[in-house]
C-alpha cells in the first residue's frame, strides 16, 4: 500500500490582537487581522490538491470550530519546533511537508517539488530571506528524526540550526521566498504583485 503524503499548514486562529504582532505594530491590529485572514484563505485554496492529504494544524487547540471544513490536527504546546515535531510524529506513515500560512506566493508546484525531493532525500527546506524557512519537509523513513531541537526560532539562525541537527542526512533546498512578518515584508509583496499585474 502506498504511503500517504501529508501537507500540514500551520495556522493561528485569526483573532484581533493575537498573532502577527510585528505586522500589527507596523500597520495596526485590524489591518494585520485582515492580512492574516486573506493570506490563510488564499493558502488553503491554492494548496488544496488530490496529490496529498492537506491538514490544518491549529492553535490554540480549542479553536477547531473556525476551521471545521479542514482536516484538523492540533499543534499542542511548546515552542514552534516542539509543535512541528509533535505533529510530524502524530500523522500516519508517509512524508510530511509543513508550511506556514503567511507565504502569499506559495503554490501547489512548490509542494509537489518538496514531495519529489523527499523521494530520494531525508529533508527539504524552503529558505526564507531572513534566515528561517517557509517550508520544511521530512521523509520520516526509516524513522522520524527530530531536527527542531535547540533551534533559535525567529532569528537569522533558524535554518542553519535545523540543518545542523540533520548533519549527515541528505537535504534539498528549494527557492528562497519572503513571508509576511512585518510591514516591510507586506510592502515588498504588494510591490511584487503590482509589477506582476502590469506585466500581464
Amino acid at each position: 500500500m502506498a504511503l500517504k503524503r501529508h501537507l500540514v499548514i500551520f495556522a493561528r486562529q485569526p483573532r484581533l490582537g493575537t498573532g502577527k504582532r510585528r505586522l500589527a505594530r507596523d500597520i495596526g491590529a485590524v489591518n494585520a487581522l485582515r492580512v492574516q485572514r486573506v493570506v490563510l484563505a488564499h493558502t488553503l485554496r491554492r494548496l488544496d490538491d488530490s496529490r496529498w492529504l492537506t491538514w490544518l494544524a491549529v492553535t490554540p487547540d480549542r479553536s477547531r470550530e473556525w476551521a471545521a471544513r479542514q482536516h484538523i490536527v492540533q499543534q499542542g504546546t511548546g515552542n514552534l519546533g516542539d509543535r512541528m515535531a509533535a505533529v510530524a510524529r502524530r500523522l500516519s506513515p508517509g512524508p510530511v511537508v509543513i508550511v506556514g500560512s503567511d507565504v502569499p506566493h506559495i503554490a501547489g508546484d512548490d509542494i509537489a517539488r518538496a514531495f519529489r525531493a523527499l523521494g530520494h532525500c531525508d529533508a527539504v527546506f524552503g529558505p526564507a530571506h531572513d534566515g528561517g524557512y517557509w517550508l520544511v519537509g521530512l521523509r520520516r523513513r526509516p524513522r522520524f528524526v527530530d531536527p527542531f531541537h535547540n533551534v533559535r526560532w525567529s532569528s537569522p539562525h533558524a535554518l542553519a540550526d535545523t540543518r545542523r541537527n540533520l548533519n549527515g542526512k541528505c537535504v534539498v533546498l528549494l527557492a528562497a521566498r519572503h513571508d509576511i512578518d512585518d510591514g516591510a515584508s507586506l510592502a515588498r509583496h504588494q510591490r511584487w504583485d503590482r509589477l506582476n499585474d502590469r506585466a500581464r
